[in-house]
């Protein structure tokens, strides 16, 4: 009908912000949401731990290298491939300014509060900067106000919702969620509800999966028995 709103396409970020894919993801999903100006995206965070078992302080870089790559040198070996997969997106990654691995399980909260007021977006960058970028550590709640406060929210609004564990069961809840979705690894997109990818994809790619978001469910099914 002319004058019609046209539907936002929705689309799943299932992510963490200790995964530095999932940075690189973010924005590329931006960059196949500017592909396709006329689709419009609303991107909806989903929280992911990768390390539901680290502690609430997080852990020392160091350590925690040690034990997922086996040696600093398998580490730099795979930190360079994402280095460089950064800097193509506009992304300076700082590997060396990190002191500790963060439990990310409050940062997950706060994007979700956020994400009621549709404050989340520039949070999110903030947030995704502030470890990968500045070295901050995100564990601490102070630092989570500070970011806020940095992505235009209300700091005493932020710092009052912090102090208690409210949306924390909802994290707990969406990770096992993307568990018994096959969900191993991050980040996934899940597109218009039905279509999924998994991985840092390029944007091209993403921008083929946001086509395929606004084809008739009808004229997909006919495609596909043809």
């Amino acid at each position: 009908m002319p004058g019609t709103k046209k539907k936002p396409i929705d689309v799943e970020f299932i992510a963490d912000f200790a995964c530095p894919w999932c940075y690189i993801g973010w924005r590329r999903l931006e960059q196949a949401a500017r592909l396709r100006p006329a689709a419009g995206v609303r991107a909806r965070w989903r929280p992911f731990l990768l390390n539901p078992h680290l502690p609430a302080e997080g852990m020392d870089r160091e350590d925690y290298l040690r034990i997922k790559f086996g040696s600093e040198a398998n580490a730099e070996r795979i930190y360079a491939r994402i280095t460089a997969a950064g800097r193509e997106c506009g992304i300076d990654f700082r590997f060396d300014l990190m002191r500790r691995t963060p439990n990310t399980a409050h940062a997950q909260r706060l994007v979700l509060w956020a994400q009621d007021r549709g404050e989340e977006h520039v949070l999110i960058e903030r947030l995704f900067r502030a470890l990968f970028e500045e070295g901050r550590d995100i564990t601490r709640k102070t630092e989570l106000v500070n970011q806020a406060v940095a992505a235009g929210l209300d700091g005493s609004a932020a710092e009052s919702f912090l102090t208690g564990d409210g949306r924390l069961e909802e994290v707990l809840r969406a990770h096992a969620l993307a568990e018994r979705r096959g969900v191993r690894g991050v980040p996934v997109f899940v597109v218009g509800g039905q279509h999924a990818i998994d991985g840092a994809q390029p944007p091209e790619v993403l921008a083929a999966l946001l086509d395929l978001a606004v084809v008739p469910p009808a004229d997909l099914a006919a495609h596909s028995a043809a």
